[in-house]
């Protein structure tokens, strides 16, 4: 009416507006209230969203990945430890995955040092598909120089003062160091082993793409 005053419409909706919430009940009006957050947060989502650069990440380029050829050390009862041949042999061996991401590892013998015990060690590793295989220790080396002319696919690295004297690849008694007889390398401990062994390892990798 035009002789209402102004805020008695406010009054009049406000009791309407009550008794239509006091109509709906509590868990209705707490369903309202849910869907009114949830509407908010996903816009407020959005927002973040559509300011956020959405562009590609290029892949981390400096991961290092390994090459798909396997070098593994056969050692003595006492592994890789500190002040052994084997451990000059490692580490030139670590030297060369650096440089050619080649996968490496060692397995030691234990038990009986002999040929004959080492064989079955030898064994695992070229089943294992080793595509290079050092052998530190003298029945060691005399058991892989003895497998050489059978895996010939495989290269060999023999680091140590004896071997059998194998027709098919030579001696490792008399053969030089660094020198190679087939799929046979010889190497013989000293102060530039580490690196001699890195490079034979570095060779016969590359060797095999």
């Amino acid at each position: 009416m035009r002789g209402t005053p102004p805020w008695s419409w406010f009054a009049a909706a406000a009791r309407s507006a009550r008794l239509w919430l006091q109509e709906l009940g509590g868990r209705t009006i707490a369903l309202l209230a849910v869907a009114v957050v949830v509407v908010a947060a996903v816009a407020v989502t959005g927002y973040f969203l559509s300011r956020t650069d959405t562009g590609r990440r290029l892949p981390d380029t400096g991961a290092r990945s390994h090459k798909d050829v396997d070098a593994c050390l056969l050692t003595g009862e006492d592994g890789i430890t500190a002040g052994t041949t084997a451990a000059d042999v490692w580490r030139g061996m670590r030297d060369a995955s650096l440089r050619t991401h080649a996968r490496v590892s060692y397995v030691p013998v234990t038990g009986e040092q002999s040929a004959a015990n080492a064989g079955p060690y030898l064994d695992g590793l070229l089943q294992r598909s080793c595509d290079v295989v050092l052998a530190a220790g003298s029945p060691e080396v005399e058991a892989a120089e003895r497998a050489a002319p059978l895996h010939r696919t495989v290269g060999f690295v023999l680091v140590g003062d004896s071997g059998s004297g194998s027709r098919d690849t030579g001696s490792a008694r008399h053969a030089g160091s660094g020198e190679s007889s087939g799929n046979v390398t010889f190497a013989r401990p000293g102060d530039g082993l580490r690196a001699e062994v890195a490079d034979a390892v570095e060779r016969q990798v590359g060797a095999r793409g």
